[in-house]
């Protein structure tokens, strides 16, 4: 790119970690975006748009383009649209203030990077071949973040039967026997009662919980789930909003009792896993299509 030098690339990259240093738990790609316009002003180049796509404004794809080097330095992490900056990227950020020098020092990272992935040691930095069309990179990055927020929003407004039926059918995809879920009703603590054999004679019982809700499972709620689980038994929490930083804490220091935490986005990629185990009536409850993008 021959309009964005280094120092512009390392100038966004520093304004990108700004905005996600005072948000530790990430932000949704188009926060980053409109943060960092708010915070950087843009010149002309990244102001126009692509001759070939004239209804795409640069800036955007710019800072993706910008984004690639940090991800593969480990500074940061782009999952289903969430960028959220790592530790390692919070020291880069504060030992490397000229942006420049971060810009140089990201440019180093991923040459490593490309050496170890690809046996090749000759492509020192991440590079954008064609000024007329935006990079590759960003348009698969920003369908899968499409495509998530889609499959996020439905699988939020799923009513709350249906929600703890998907975890029951994924659960069956997976070689579990589902003995028993929860009928419409009180919530007596336990939604989905699971084997690993037909008869429930071997190996723990598994036992579900369904929180479909629009906050964030808390301590509290783990500690009255873990009350339930027997000494033999395998425990699964399973939380749309995900956890507290506390309840995550508690779930994953746990010795005696057997418990896993699971957020929507690692419900959503165990489905898609198992997709191809899941039978057509299960498949209704969230119906998937792979579609094909060229490889950046």
């Amino acid at each position: 790119m021959a309009q964005l030098t280094q120092r512009r690339i390392g100038e966004i990259m520093r304004a990108v970690f700004d905005v996600l240093a005072e948000n530790p738990d990430g932000l949704p790609a188009r926060e980053v975006l409109a943060q960092v316009e708010q915070r950087l002003p843009l010149t002309d180049f990244e102001k126009s748009t692509y001759p070939k796509r004239p209804h795409i404004r640069r800036f955007e794809k710019v800072v993706r383009f910008a984004t690639i080097a940090p991800v593969k330095a480990g500074w940061l992490i782009k999952d289903k649209g969430q960028w959220i900056l790592t530790d390692a990227g919070r020291s880069a950020y504060h030992q490397f203030t000229d942006p420049a020098a971060l810009k140089r020092e990201a440019n180093r990272l991923y040459k490593q990077w490309h050496a170890t992935s690809t046996g090749d040691d000759s492509n020192g930095e991440s590079t954008e071949t064609d000024q007329d069309m935006p990079d590759p990179s960003s348009i698969v990055e920003e369908a899968e973040e499409t495509a998530w927020a889609q499959i996020e929003d439905y699988l939020r407004h799923l009513n709350p039967y249906d929600f703890q039926n998907l975890v029951a059918a994924l659960l069956r995809s997976m070689g579990y026997f589902v003995e028993w879920i929860a009928p419409p009703g009180p919530d007596g603590g336990i939604d989905i009662v699971a084997h690993t054999d037909p008869l429930g004679a071997k190996g723990p019982r598994i036992l579900v919980q369904v929180k479909h809700r629009d906050n964030k499972a808390t301590v509290e709620q783990l500690r009255s789930f873990l009350a339930i689980l027997g000494d033999s038994d395998v425990g699964l929490f399973v939380s749309t909003e995900g956890f507290t930083a506390e309840a995550e804490k508690v779930g994953r220091s746990q010795e005696r009792r057997r418990i896993m935490l699971l957020n929507l986005k690692r419900l959503f990629d165990l489905w898609v896993q198992h997709y191809p185990q899941i039978p057509d009536t299960d498949r209704k409850l969230l119906p998937l299509r792979p579609i094909y993008y060229l490889a950046p």
